[in-house]
């Protein structure tokens, strides 16, 4: 075949434009396990039309946006000189997994534009052009240096291995300079970490309207609805939670399904249950409502967010208030304020601090505008302690508050009184964010040697304000007004001096 000057001039057209390079370049296996050229779906285009320097990307399941950000990365190290780019994975075996797409992609280009870009493997994640630009794929990447990072699955490193994602804050992102491209992907991991803070920063940025600049990230979300594959043509029974959830995302959200798509949910929602909201979220809020595995009330929370038992709780002045404390010996201490109308428990306040004394929090307690009916403080509160030779309780009651102290009872029948009290309550989203967010991540210990779950709770910050709640739970059958404690008190003392109660008659004899 002749090559003419006009087959140069249209090869270099195209070459010459990355959109067509993206779209027509590149091959890729399909889920069949067939070779196939690349062209962008609508998720990848929504973010190549978007690209900002930062990009943080909160997705659906298998909408391919890794593959699409490690193509563009192999795109652009083919076409520019002395280009760096990075790639961290979750896993091991993940980073394998992608640089095994890249170095098929790279094979399987024209043999014509491999000889003028040779490719060199000096190791199983590195390629290096002999153009001086390079990809590099692993689980961390801390010391080299790149104009181009994407980290992929961040959500589940945060919270899975604190450390790493702490090394990769600190040690990968630093190894970018303003005017770099970095993306950072995931599917949601429940409310904590690093990755939910980033999209709930970014959100913020969003939604203010600020310009943003080279350093902020910009938000991208993409929903399962939009993507034409998540639809089923069968007859599927919509069960009535559903049909609810569905007319929920219409009304609230304006996001109309067709039958198809609903059939589609509702079949994955057989298996997936409520991992459905974190593996195809409709909505960037519902991502991080999901059930996280080791959670003790994430279950509740959600279905309290579902419910929209989050939002404006405002102070009732005709209520009382009453507060618990879970008091921290060197360490930190959390109080949650609630009042209760009928069987509605309203949590209207919450406060938590580390590093300050007893008299710190009991002026807290005694600066809020509310009239305080008890303070429930848990059962050590009546241990001396070894500075002072006073009680806690006494301390408070010097300083003008009167605690209530809690009898001790068992770990795992306080979190259950707490589970049982979670679908009664009302959470003022704004004052109690912090109270909120420790309920949500409260979580058994991981045993790295066993593999499984522990017994007892994972001890951090979310600790405090799960303990302050678990004596909020135990207080609820001492909340009464005094009024109603001073009649039971009088009731009991009125049938312990019956005459025919024999205990008392006993005692009288042998005394008087």
């Amino acid at each position: 075949m002749t090559v003419t000057q006009n087959d140069i001039a249209i090869a270099q057209k195209h070459l010459s434009n990355r959109e067509w390079r993206l779209d027509n370049l590149y091959h890729i296996t399909n889920k069949r396990g067939e070779r196939q050229v690349f062209k962008r779906n609508w998720a990848q285009l929504q973010l190549y039309n978007e690209i900002h320097y930062c990009n943080i990307i909160l997705k659906a399941r298998q909408l391919g946006i890794t593959t699409f950000i490690s193509l563009l990365f192999l795109d652009t190290a083919l076409f520019n000189s002395n280009v760096s780019c990075g790639i961290i994975a979750d896993t091991e075996e993940n980073a394998k997994y992608i640089f095994r797409k890249i170095k098929f992609a790279y094979d399987c280009l024209p043999d014509s534009l491999k000889a003028c870009i040779e490719a060199k493997i000096d190791s199983a994640k590195e390629l290096t052009f002999s153009n001086n630009s390079l990809i590099r794929v692993g689980t961390s990447l801390r010391s080299a240096t790149f104009q181009y990072l994407l980290i992929s699955e961040f959500g589940k490193i945060a919270c899975d291995d604190i450390k790493r994602a702490n090394e990769i804050l600190t040690g990968s992102l630093n190894t970018l300079a303003t005017g770099s491209y970095c993306f950072i992907e995931s599917t949601a991991r429940g409310r904590e970490g690093a990755f939910y803070d980033m999209c709930v920063e970014s959100q913020k940025m969003r939604d203010s309207g600020k310009p943003l600049t080279q350093l902020d990230y910009k938000f991208h979300f993409m929903p399962w609805h939009k993507h034409p594959e998540y639809c089923l043509y069968e007859s599927v029974h919509i069960p009535e939670d559903l049909v609810k959830y569905f007319k929920e995302l219409q009304e609230v959200h304006s996001i109309k399904l067709i039958p198809t798509q609903m059939g589609w949910y509702a079949a994955k929602y057989k298996t997936q249950g409520d991992d459905m909201l974190r593996e195809y979220p409709s909505t960037s809020e519902e991502a991080f409502q999901a059930n996280v595995e080791g959670h003790y009330y994430v279950r509740h929370m959600t279905k309290a967010r579902i419910e929209r038992r989050i939002g404006n709780v405002p102070y009732d002045e005709n209520l009382p208030v009453f507060a618990a404390l879970d008091l921290g010996y060197g360490d930190s201490t959390a109080i949650w304020f609630w009042q209760q109308l009928g069987p509605e428990i309203r949590l209207i306040d919450y406060y938590e601090n580390s590093g300050e004394s007893l008299g710190h929090y009991i002026k807290i307690i005694k600066g809020k505008p509310y009239i305080l009916e008890r303070v429930f403080a848990p059962h050590d509160a009546s241990s001396t302690e070894l500075g002072s030779g006073l009680t806690r309780v006494q301390i408070a009651r010097n300083l003008g508050i009167e605690f209530t102290v809690l009898p001790r009872l068992g770990l795992q029948e306080g979190i259950d009184a707490v589970r049982s009290l979670l679908n009664r309550c009302w959470f003022d989203e704004t004052k109690c964010e912090k109270g909120i967010r420790a309920l949500e991540n409260y979580r058994k210990d991981w045993n790295e040697s066993l593999g499984n779950w522990r017994d007892n709770p994972r001890h951090d910050h979310f600790s405090h304000g799960s303990d302050a709640f678990r004596y909020l739970a135990m207080s609820l059958i001492k909340a009464r007004t005094k009024e109603e404690d001073e009649k039971e008190y009088l009731k009991a003392l009125e049938a312990f001096r019956e005459p025919e109660n024999l205990l008392y008659s006993g005692w009288s004899s042998a005394h008087f």
